[in-house]
């Protein structure tokens, strides 16, 4: 009588499996490599899926990050901004009584506002500065208070910020960012040194003041690297055009447009604004400046109002407290508006949501026809291979055999694909960053690789299911008669 035969051991069990997955594995490559042209046509919906995905999430990271660093640049969430408006359509039979935004509001809220920690009143001037025998019209001049230099995260360099003596005596003092300084006394490029221009006179539209102070140079660390870089290969000079402008004033290519502002900022005191540029104009003159110098009462007209509240947890309740007591100097009229920045975060993170879904959307499309190409050149395959997988059966393969080989060669296309797709998506950003350079640079994140590369590799799954069940499914009879 002959023995029952022997079951194999879980471990013996595994190592056939595995091995028999090993075999499945390089049948699959070895028949992408026997057609290697059509593979790769196959595989290129994939790569460029993976690709365009990896690269979208990278430039929208890069977006997203240098905006929030532009919010906390330019006070963070806490910061609000108060600014006159048109008055109502049903209070315009009031407008001759609008007062507009003034001195008196910030006396009134500096009582009355228990939630605003911070206020600082602006008035704009529109100026040209001049010294050195050169002109430069900044993008931000402004007469402040001293705390305008902590609302507006700025850093003093050299020198130093005026304080409320010079505020109150309207002395003729100023604080320049370093674009006033590149164009008017020239760059560390251009000079080959570093310049200080503390203690030198700077006409303000004719008007002489000494400089008492210069801010750091604002620039994001993409910017910082270019410089470094510039510095470490010198290029011939341009001819006297400054690092962060060009001669018209605006910012280079490639230059942050809000750290230029920045660096384009010139303080003066309030009161010396008052006293020598706005209390002395003719109705004409304030209507020319955009009502900017007086108010209906006397009062010292204000560009704007700057004011930070005590927390972001309590910013409705600080803004309705504002409100109630700019309503009440305001003689219940709405001649202002509100600007949060939480405004700006909200509108940062739709752009950021929208950005994200349309190019998820253009990826999946091209994972969508690469899948399509797998499922079809799948089924290309089985139609050769006919009687091959007739031989395979009449031998003792199984239905679940044939199966697991078709799925598992759509599978290792799909991987390929993916894997090239990773490899792609470095070289499309260096490409993209070639013609179309971004201050934000891309951030490539572990999560979107991963989940790019999880996608083609279900995409190869699914693709693989129909030509798989499809050839389990033909009897060895009917194959080995195919012709």
């Amino acid at each position: 009588m002959e023995a029952p035969p022997t079951s194999l051991t879980p471990a013996a069990e595994g190592l056939r499996a595995s091995t028999q997955l090993g075999i499945t594995i390089q049948t699959g490559l070895l028949e992408i490599w026997a057609h290697k042209f059509r593979s790769l046509l196959t595989m290129l919906g994939i790569v460029l899926g993976v690709s365009s995905l990896v690269a979208m999430s990278a430039l929208v990271a890069g977006m997203e990050k240098g905006a929030k660093e532009a919010l906390i640049a330019i006070g963070g969430l806490e910061k609000v901004r108060v600014e006159p408006q048109d008055v109502p359509i049903e209070q315009r039979h009031l407008s001759d009584e609008a007062v507009g935004i003034t001195i008196n509001d910030v006396r009134a809220l500096a009582g009355c506002a228990p939630l605003v920690t911070q206020l600082s009143p602006e008035m704009r001037l529109w100026a040209t500065l001049s010294a050195n025998g050169k002109t430069f019209r900044p993008w931000n001049c402004v007469g402040v208070w001293p705390v305008a230099l902590a609302m507006n995260e700025h850093t003093v360099q050299y020198g130093r910020m005026f304080n409320e003596i010079d505020d109150e005596q309207a002395r003729s003092v100023c604080v320049i960012g370093t674009a006033t300084r590149d164009e008017l006394w020239g760059s560390p490029e251009e000079v080959g040194r570093e310049v200080n221009p503390v203690g030198q006179i700077l006409y303000v539209n004719g008007v002489p003041f000494t400089v008492v102070g210069m801010f750091q140079n604002y620039e994001s660390e993409r910017q910082r690297k270019m410089r470094e870089y510039a510095q470490a290969h010198p290029t011939p000079a341009e001819g006297g055009v400054s690092r962060n402008h060009n001669r018209k004033g605006r910012p280079r290519k490639g230059t942050s447009y809000l750290y230029y502002l920045k660096n384009a900022t010139v303080y003066l005191p309030l009161n010396t604004v008052w006293m020598k540029f706005r209390s002395g104009a003719t109705r004409a003159a304030i209507s020319a400046n955009n009502g900017l110098a007086v108010g209906a009462t006397g009062d010292p007209r204000l560009s704007g109002l700057d004011l930070r509240v005590a927390s972001i947890d309590v910013l409705p309740q600080a803004l309705q407290q504002v409100r109630n007591v700019l309503m009440g100097t305001h003689k219940c009229i709405e001649d202002f508006t509100f600007r949060t920045q939480e405004d700006w975060a909200e509108q940062i993170q739709l752009f950021v949501r929208n950005a994200r879904l349309s190019g998820g959307i253009i990826a999946g499309i091209s994972l969508l026809v690469g899948g399509i190409g797998i499922m079809n050149i799948m089924l290309a395959s089985i139609s050769e291979r006919v009687r091959e997988i007739g031989i395979r059966k009449s031998v003792g393969a199984g239905t679940l055999d044939i199966f697991i080989q078709i799925l598992v060669e759509s599978l290792v296309i799909a991987v390929l694909g993916g894997l090239a797709g990773l490899v792609t998506s470095f070289g499309l950003l260096r490409l993209i960053g070639s013609f179309a350079p971004t201050e934000n640079a891309p951030i490539i994140q572990p999560a979107a690789l991963a989940a790019a590369f999880g996608a083609s590799v279900l995409i190869g799954l699914l693709a693989g299911l129909f030509p798989a069940v499809k050839a389990s499914r033909l009897n060895p009879i009917q194959a080995l008669r195919y012709e």
